[in-house]
């Protein structure tokens, strides 16, 4: 059984910057898609980004449009551990962010994923 632990969500101000990590155990995650969504107050999850990685083509990175630019996922197959640096944070980040894994490639949705992590909860301040 795989577990997801996410750690680094808290309070920061607009325009700040956080660093969520996720760390796995229970299986090598390599070849399975590693990713993050998150949930705001009385809304469905959304996704935020997700990242492969394979021998041929390294690690893929995908964004919802509302992070791009401002967001950078990255992974450590060493350590099976996923990163969701976060920049130029707006109160509308503000919700519970779930680290996730799944098989399929490119965006995600709910049901594509195989393990939820139990969430961090990340708050920007206006």
């Amino acid at each position: 059984q795989v577990q997801l632990v996410e750690s680094g969500g808290g309070l920061v101000q607009a325009g700040g910057s956080l660093r969520l990590s996720c760390a796995a155990s229970g299986r090598t995650l390599s070849n399975y898609a590693m990713g993050w969504f998150r949930q705001a107050p009385g809304k469905e999850h959304e996704f935020v980004s997700a990242a492969t990685w394979s021998a041929w083509s390294g690690t893929n990175t995908y964004y919802a449009d509302s992070v791009q630019g401002r967001f950078t996922i990255s992974r450590d197959n060493a350590n099976n551990t996923v990163y969701l640096q976060m920049n130029s944070l707006k109160p509308e980040d503000t919700a519970v962010f779930y680290c996730a894994v799944a098989l399929k490639r490119g965006a995600l949705r709910p049901p594509d994923v195989l393990y939820w992590g139990r969430g961090t909860q990340v708050t920007v301040s206006s």
